[in-house]
């Protein structure tokens, strides 16, 4: 019996909860918040079989867990992560917050002695930026260039972070040492309708995930865009592309003695998305996708450590949410 708890009842978790609630083989999906109320508001909403349950910072967590996927604001993250691998439990972060990356993959030795994994940046990006980053890297012989851009938030908090993160030092891998940017100009990326063309700018976001995937890259870079929400705006000038989210990974390299770039997207509500990935991994730890899985070894680790690329992608696309190979001619 599979049994997941999520935690985190934003606009994120509750899209997790509800992949979980439609995977075969997930037997019991509960879904916890420091009030109970709020988790019974929650499980009555997903209206068929979510489970409420009140997790403050010392209540146990249920009996007969297997994994926990967790949507909480960075900073409770980490102790929350603690906790689920001293009760051995397996544990699934959406956050994107450099310091709570940092912190939950340094969990390794723990989760290692445990037996149970840790898997961070189960979100977009980083997330699925970084699983598309390896599809992508696996066109090309030689890769010289890896750049990722984001666009989008999937709610208040995360709009917040994603500020945040717009605000901190950029750095980038460049020749083999991460260096910052101090010329941090914001750059226009090109993304599929009705998103189109964005101003990202560079950030610290989940460039350490991807630079220890693929350290062989000469740069590595992370772009994010924020919409700019107006609060007086009328509904029928709107911009409608600032509701959605998208995920841009440009890969460059050598193919034989040709030069050769791989591009890949995703464009989908940015909490869908998320959620989806979200869920997926959580089900996947709880064993219920074995075919998605990677080879299980106990640690903290991403995304791309945690699951099969291309059985993932062929999974997120089953729930709706499809990536695509970008045609025409990319720009260096």
């Amino acid at each position: 019996m599979s049994t997941v708890l999520v935690v985190g009842l934003g606009e994120v978790g509750v899209r997790a909860a509800r992949q979980l609630i439609d995977t075969p083989g997930i037997d019991r999906v509960i879904v916890a918040a420091r009030r109970l109320e709020h988790a019974r508001e929650v499980a009555g909403a997903l209206t068929d079989g979510a489970e409420p349950c009140r997790l403050g910072r010392d209540d146990p967590f249920p009996a007969g867990v297997d994994a926990i996927v967790s949507a909480v604001p960075g900073n409770a993250d980490p102790e929350l992560a603690r906790r689920a691998v001293a009760a051995g439990i397996s544990y699934a972060s959406c956050g994107d917050r450099d310091a709570t990356l940092r912190a939950l993959l340094a969990l390794d030795a723990d989760a290692r002695s445990h037996g149970t994994r840790v898997v961070v940046g189960c979100g977009l990006a980083p997330g699925l930026s970084d699983v598309l980053a390896q599809h992508a890297v696996g066109a090309i012989d030689a890769v010289d260039e890896l750049h990722v851009a984001r666009w989008g938030v999937a709610g208040p908090e995360s709009a917040s972070e994603a500020r945040r993160a717009q605000r901190e030092p950029a750095r980038e891998w460049r020749d083999g040492a991460l260096v910052h940017d101090k010329h941090r100009h914001a750059q226009l990326i090109w993304f599929p309708d009705p998103v189109g063309a964005r101003e990202c700018e560079l950030v610290d976001t989940g460039v350490e995930l991807l630079v220890a995937a693929h350290p062989g890259a000469g740069r590595i870079t992370s772009r994010l865009g924020v919409p700019i929400v107006r609060r007086f705006t009328p509904p029928g000038r709107r911009d409608p592309g600032d509701a959605w989210g998208a995920v841009r990974v440009e890969v460059w390299g050598w193919r034989g003695t040709a030069r050769a770039s791989v591009v890949y997207g995703v464009i989908e509500r940015t909490a869908v998305a998320a959620g989806t990935v979200l869920g997926v991994t959580g089900a996947v730890l709880a064993g219920a996708l074995p075919t998605v899985a990677a080879p299980v070894t106990p640690g903290a680790a991403g995304l791309r450590a945690a699951v099969d690329p291309v059985a993932l992608l062929a999974e997120l696309a089953r729930r709706g949410v499809k990536a695509a190979a970008f045609e025409g001619v990319a720009v260096a």
